[in-house]
């Protein structure tokens, strides 16, 4: 289940709030002993998050399904791009080696002993989430507050954090849909863009100069801009071997794109964006590279565009 993006900022006592986490999304299956981890598109995580898997299996004698974000801290704000040091790691030992730590926070359920409960309201889940659930080590609970929605944003804002979920208390759970009934207040501009060509480098950069990205607007690639900010060397150079793998003749964009010394590539690789606006004309204003995405298909990525409440 995902949220919708709105620009209404609100308090309702149908609804709850919680932080807004900048992590990986990820759905635990325990049964027993064993345990699987999978992103949103599928893939298992198992290797990446070892010490999430570890402390699951200790986490209660209860089967559940559930739903929460592993996050990676900097400082005392959730941070995707300190993430990246674990995201695509297969090897279990290879990702303690990163010393990066990681927290999975919890924040719904979906099945315990069996029990269908996505059709419980969302408080009831997340009461029975906390009986079902022994939280500790790097399992934590999201919590989550019943009022002053406006108030809990600013303070959001202040502290330097994503934003904030309201979410309807009495809401079903419906898994991989975006619902209105879970709305994102979003304190910084970020969303996912599909990566379709690059741009040489200038002086003494190593790698290439800029991405170009661009979202799907009706089977469409539009393009939404360049991005030559956030990358340091090793990212510049990593990121040029995936781009060159991908080169192709053609540019992937339903726009022209007015630049010189371009290459394209297939339109697979999936980067988060973090941008200060939208431009008129449908650009991305200072845009920055926050890293690549391997839990979101390149098909699915659209604009995301405010929604009332």
């Amino acid at each position: 289940m995902l949220a919708t993006l709105t620009d209404r900022r609100f308090s309702n006592p149908n609804w709850i709030f919680e932080t807004k986490l900048d992590g990986e999304r990820c759905l635990a299956f325990k049964r027993g002993s064993t345990v699987r981890l999978l992103s949103r598109n599928r893939q298992l995580l198992n290797n990446t998050y070892p010490e999430v898997v570890e402390a699951l299996e200790r986490a209660g004698s209860h089967d559940v399904v559930i739903d929460g974000e592993i996050v990676a801290f900097e400082g005392k704000r959730t941070s995707f791009e300190k993430l990246q040091g674990r995201i695509g790691i297969k090897d279990p030992e290879a990702a303690r080696r990163t010393g990066i730590p990681v927290f999975y926070y919890v924040f719904d359920l979906l099945h315990v002993d069996r029990y269908d409960v996505t059709g419980v309201g969302l408080v009831l889940r997340k009461g029975l989430l906390r009986k079902a659930v022994t939280f500790r080590g790097p399992v934590r609970f999201e919590s989550h507050r019943d009022t002053e929605g406006e108030a809990f944003y600013r303070e959001a804002c202040a502290n330097g954090l994503e934003g904030v979920i309201a979410k309807r208390r009495d809401s079903d759970y419906v898994p991989g849909k975006r619902s209105p009934d879970w709305l994102k207040f979003k304190c910084v501009n970020e969303q996912e863009f599909v990566i379709g060509g690059f741009t040489d480098p200038a002086g003494s950069r190593m790698g290439f100069g800029a991405l170009l990205v661009g979202y799907y607007e009706r089977g469409k690639l539009r393009y939404a801009g360049k991005v030559g900010t956030g990358f340091d060397t090793p990212t510049l150079l990593t990121l040029h071997r995936k781009l060159d793998a991908r080169k192709t003749t053609r540019s992937p964009f339903a726009d022209e794109v007015k630049l010189t010394s371009v290459h394209w590539v297939k339109p697979v690789l999936v980067a988060q964006i973090g941008f200060s606006e939208w431009t008129r004309d449908g650009k991305l204003r200072h845009p920055r590279f926050l890293g690549l995405r391997t839990d979101k298909a390149a098909t699915q990525v659209v604009r995301e565009r405010p929604q009332l409440a």
